[in-house]
Formats: C-alpha cells, sequence, structure tokens
C-alpha cells in the first residue's frame, strides 16, 4: 500500500512525534519512505514551508529524496475530474485563489489515486462538504487519518 501524506497529518508528526521520544515511530515511518510505501507531494512541501524551516521538513527526505513528488500529467487531468463536480468547487479555497498561496489537496488526491494508495489526512469527513474525505469517497479512494495508518500498519508504541 501506498499512503499519501497531506500537510496537516505531515505537521502533525512533525510537531509532536520528536524522534529523540519516539524512535520506534521514527524508525518505522523511515523505513517505508526509503521503500516508498509513504510520499507526499510537492505542492505539501510548499504548504509545509510557511510553518516549518527546512532543516525539520528534510527529516522527511533523509531516505528518499523523492519522497515530495512532482505531479504527472494523469494526475492532473484527474485533477480536472474533480473540479467537474460543481461541490467539489468549493474546495478551492477563495482566498487562497485570490490572494495567492499553495494548495495541496487536489494533487494529493490525485497522487493517491494514481497510485492506487491511501490519502492520510486529518481532515474530517463531513457530510455534503468539499474536503479531501469527501472527494475521497466519490472517487473511491481510500483515505484515514493518522490513527487509521497506525491501526491499518498495526503499529504499536
Amino acid at each position: 500500500m501506498i499512503y499519501v501524506f497531506d500537510a496537516n497529518s505531515l505537521s502533525n508528526i512533525l510537531n509532536h512525534y520528536y524522534p529523540d521520544r519516539f524512535p520506534s515511530f521514527w524508525d518505522k515511518f523511515d523505513n517505508m519512505i526509503k521503500n516508498r510505501n509513504i510520499i507526499s507531494v510537492r505542492e505539501v512541501r510548499f504548504e509545509l514551508t510557511s510553518k516549518f524551516n527546512d532543516e525539520v521538513i528534510d527529516r522527511l527526505v533523509i531516505h528518499n529524496k523523492d519522497f515530495f513528488v512532482n505531479p504527472q500529467h494523469e494526475e492532473f487531468e484527474f485533477i480536472t475530474q474533480i473540479y467537474s463536480v460543481v461541490h467539489f468547487q468549493q474546495n478551492l479555497e477563495r482566498k487562497k485563489l485570490l490572494q495567492g498561496g499553495y494548495f495541496a489537496d487536489p494533487f494529493v488526491v490525485a497522487k493517491a489515486w494514481k497510485e492506487k494508495g491511501m490519502v492520510v489526512t486529518e481532515e474530517g469527513n463531513k457530510d455534503h462538504a468539499a474536503k479531501i474525505p469527501n472527494i475521497c469517497k466519490h472517487f473511491d479512494i481510500l483515505c484515514e487519518n493518522i490513527e487509521g495508518f497506525l491501526i491499518k500498519e498495526n503499529w504499536k508504541f
């Protein structure tokens, strides 16, 4: 299984799973990154730069310099499919469209779709919302939060 991590999940890990306090977590996490079972997208890295310095972000790329992957042509086409659903156009945050900024959501979903993987995000599934879990559900893409990821991988600490 390939897990595609959203910025909010990676932020939680970087903020709370201190490498010196959770070495067994990081051993497993790093191993999955090394084996390309955990990836993210370039746009997530852009989002993380507003919260973390490069040294902290680079902690994620120690074992795989291509952890933050660039989008492929098929993913851009899939993003077009996502936003062809009028309801999901609400996902395009007006503030980011008007003021600029990074917007990783559609790229995370599209990468999971392409890889037949699972999105890991802390966004909640709300009825009639236009959030990542709703988009994933609409397109039959697996989606969990960090706890769901830990359960699926049967990680206990």
